[in-house]
């Protein structure tokens, strides 16, 4: 049940549902984040380490960068029946949508980000 809690707990607050609404489209930097959303590297990696120790996103480092994504294939059961309802509600919701839209057209960074503020995250 504590995961369950978590996991709720985590998709409490719209902006980290952007967040994970954008990993579950591809693998981000922390500055990818910033840029699509439009909020402050602070934010974009709190935000990120809050849906990873809910249990929803792996992280790995390509030298000081941190990368996102969602393994949906590690997530329990109960996690992702949550994946599939931001999906659903990625489907008709405008906001969602346009960050997706704006993910879709932003620059994919190969290798290290050239953003300095990705090594601070």
């Amino acid at each position: 049940m504590d995961e369950l809690v978590r996991a709720a707990k985590s998709l409490g607050d719209a902006a980290r549902v952007r967040v994970l609404n954008l990993l579950m489209q591809r693998e981000c930097c922390v500055c990818e984040v910033m840029d699509v959303l439009g909020i402050s590297q602070v934010n974009a990696s709190r935000y990120c380490t809050s849906l990873k120790d809910a249990g929803f996103l792996k992280m790995h480092r390509e030298g000081r960068w941190k990368h996102y994504r969602v393994d949906a294939a590690a997530c329990s059961p109960s996690l992702r029946e949550m994946l599939d309802s931001v999906g659903q509600t990625a489907e008709t919701d405008p906001l969602l949508r346009d960050d997706i839209r704006r993910l879709a057209t932003s620059t994919r960074r190969s290798g290290p980000c050239a953003h300095e503020s990705c090594a601070l995250a």
